[in-house]
């Protein structure tokens, strides 16, 4: 061959850079969902939501702001209070040495719910960014079971170890899309309770619902997606081949 021939390209790896698939999608979403398992494999509903300490971080800045502007309706007061109550549990979790991410989530959301409200002049205000919350979680699950994707099967498939195994089961999809739509549901009735009483200006009812249908209800509905999603002893992980 000439010395000024030139080598034949080789064909690329059209995977080489197609990025990572469903699949691995949907194993970082599984690993990342900060659902807790005990040591026999179940899911464990209190770990899950922090604990009795992530319940009271939870619930009593919320708690706090309801009381103090029903007793004495004054708005800044109650803000200024329930972001007191959030920067001392972000404090205390960066003492104990938890992650700034972990200990930044609840001020964050505590401090956009009173500037909401603080700008409006209005204390139901507070409520505002729930809804806003409870509508993209709710949209982002049911979108994920119109692409046969169900985030339950997701994330309660590698806690079982069924990783993706179970979209191959026409029986598991549909398990895991019903424990989805559960899920689904404990949004909407959020929006459904809370909605109208906002409209209905009652803040003192709208706020004992926030508390009531936070994450008591959440871990609730949790538990109830994980029992109706749970296979039947022998279930095969995929459908027979035909």
């Amino acid at each position: 061959m000439s010395e000024h021939s030139e080598e034949t390209p080789k064909p690329e790896d059209p995977g080489a850079d197609s990025g990572p698939s469903a699949e691995d999608v949907a194993r970082r979403i599984g690993a990342n969902a900060g659902i807790e398992r005990r040591d026999d494999g179940q899911i464990d509903v209190l770990k899950t939501i922090g604990g009795v300490r992530g319940l009271v971080e939870s619930l009593l800045p919320g708690l706090v702001f309801l009381v103090i502007f029903t007793l004495w309706q004054q708005l800044n007061p109650a803000l200024i209070a329930s972001v007191a109550v959030a920067v001392v549990f972000t404090v205390a979790r960066l003492v104990r040495r938890g992650t700034l991410t972990q200990a930044l989530t609840g001020l964050v959301g505590v401090a956009i719910c009173a500037i909401f409200s603080r700008v409006t002049g209005e204390a139901k205000d507070y409520y505002v960014p729930g809804f806003y919350t409870n509508l993209a979680y709710g949209g982002a699950l049911v979108v994920s079971i119109l692409v046969r994707w169900p985030l339950m099967g997701v994330i309660f498939g590698f806690i079982r170890s069924e990783n993706t195994k179970w979209r191959s089961n026409k029986a598991r999809t549909k398990a895991y899309a019903w424990a989805t739509w559960i899920v689904v549901a404990v949004f909407a009735a959020r929006l459904a309770v809370q909605v109208p009483l906002y409209f209905a200006d009652n803040v003192a009812a709208l706020g004992a619902a926030r508390l009531a249908m936070g994450v008591p209800l959440y871990a609730a509905g949790l538990w109830v997606a994980w029992m109706v999603s749970r296979p039947h002893p022998g279930t095969p992980a995929t459908d027979p081949a035909p």
